[in-house]
């Protein structure tokens, strides 16, 4: 599963929803950084689950 994200337009996004201007250098270096979260967490997400196995613990009192 070979699947790209566009960043740029999702950090534009943020900013207008959050109203937290960022400059170029900032938008550049949150996309490397986001880059690089979602490429670790790609293996992680990839983990196939039974299907009636809890992805959480359920807790209850």
């Amino acid at each position: 599963m070979n699947e790209t994200f566009d960043w740029p337009a999702y950090i534009r996004l943020m900013e207008q929803l959050l109203a937290v201007p960022l400059d170029d250098a900032r938008r550049a270096e949150l996309e490397t950084q986001l880059s690089r979260i979602a490429s670790m967490a790609a293996p992680l997400l990839a983990f196939p689950l039974d299907l009636r196995q809890e992805v959480a613990g359920v807790y209850r009192l």
